[in-house]
């Protein structure tokens, strides 16, 4: 091996091997943890186990078969990974959601290397699966660019500028994406490439981490939710005026409504509408669309007698019985059928 090769091997297994310790540090060591950190912490570990192969196969075409098969099934945990860390970065995220996307892939891909071993079918995985392996995690680059388009219409118009979350976000988006094109143009350039990217990738992630910003807002929780991330007053006003739209839209109503949906719908980021509602209306995002709800439940317990109480709450967008009466109940202080009976009376 001469000195070029050795300095290839050297710069482009050091990546790996440092995405492995960053790995190490965001799921293990760091003290206040979040769920978002775990994402973080698997994406690098599935990209450096991907990373690893490609540098022990470029320059050991003898690889044993399992460790070829390992880091291909590793490539297939990248999108969703990427997309869930995302998506918990920008939206309250229910754990089902990420269940949905990481176990059944964890699953198939498991199930895959047993019935289709890559030592006696090279030729379907070298042809069919690699290119499905891509072609998948492709498309969760698409999912993901849906999740940030506010982020990137903002950074494309410049209209306003992104925060350091945003920063941060974009990022690791585009440096995931670069490693995606490496890999899937390697057959035009050189297979070590996509190693290549991923060291240059991690580098600059470490750049930007220590020398633009917070680490604390980004992996740990701090003493106040939103310290240190101000929202301009113009971006405040605007938001603050087209609330309106929720009740002229009746989007209440939708009991599957998110905070990702109705930021969508104001076209604002959703981290900074939650910040809006909770510094300036003092409410969460589920408190704020659950009093259209009960004002709308007031009206039909109301106007509306022959509806059942439970019918009432449903058709105003509560998912359950049990939702519906205990958010009337904080709100109110007083229960549904109370609340009819004494204006009955009236």
């Amino acid at each position: 091996m001469n000195l070029d090769s050795k300095l290839l091997f050297f710069f482009s297994a050091l990546g790996a091997f440092n995405g492995m310790l960053l790995s190490v540090y965001f799921g293990f060591v760091i003290k206040n943890r979040k769920r978002s950190n775990y994402f973080l912490s698997f994406l690098f570990l599935v990209l450096s186990i991907r990373v690893i192969k490609s540098v022990f196969y470029y320059f050991n075409p003898k690889l044993s078969e399992i460790y070829i098969q390992v880091g291909l099934s590793a490539c297939v945990l990248i999108g969703p990974f990427l997309y869930v860390y995302i998506k918990s970065q920008m939206d309250d995220m229910k754990t089902r959601f990420w269940v949905l996307h990481i176990v059944p892939v964890l699953v198939g891909i498991i199930a895959l290397g047993i019935v289709f071993p890559y030592w006696s079918y090279y030729e379907l995985w070298s042809g069919k699966i690699i290119h499905l392996i891509y072609f998948q995690w492709f498309i969760y680059i698409v999912f993901t660019t849906y999740e940030l388009r506010a982020v990137l219409k903002r950074l494309i118009t410049r209209n306003d500028k992104n925060n350091s979350l945003e920063i941060w976000l974009l990022s690791v988006y585009f440096g995931i994406l670069s490693i995606w094109l490496a890999y899937a143009t390697s057959s035009f350039t050189s297979y070590i490439v996509g190693a290549i990217s991923f060291s240059f990738f991690l580098y600059l992630l470490i750049l930007i981490w220590f020398l633009k910003l917070n680490k604390d807002r980004l992996f740990f929780e701090t003493k106040g939710k939103y310290e240190n991330r101000k929202v301009k007053k113009d971006t405040i006003e605007s938001i603050m005026g087209s609330l309106s739209t929720i009740e002229k839209k009746k989007l209440y109503q939708n009991p599957n409504i998110k905070l990702s949906d109705v930021a969508s719908e104001l076209n604002v980021v959703p981290h900074i509408l939650s910040q809006v509602l909770n510094e300036h209306l003092g409410k969460s995002f589920s408190v704020f669309i659950n009093e259209y709800r009960v004002e709308k439940a007031k009206k039909m317990l109301v106007e509306n007698e022959l509806y059942t109480i439970e019918g009432i709450g449903l058709d105003s967008g509560f998912k359950s019985k049990s939702a519906f009466f205990k958010s009337f109940k904080t709100i109110t202080g007083t229960t549904p059928a109370k609340y009819r009976d004494s204006h009955r009376a009236i």
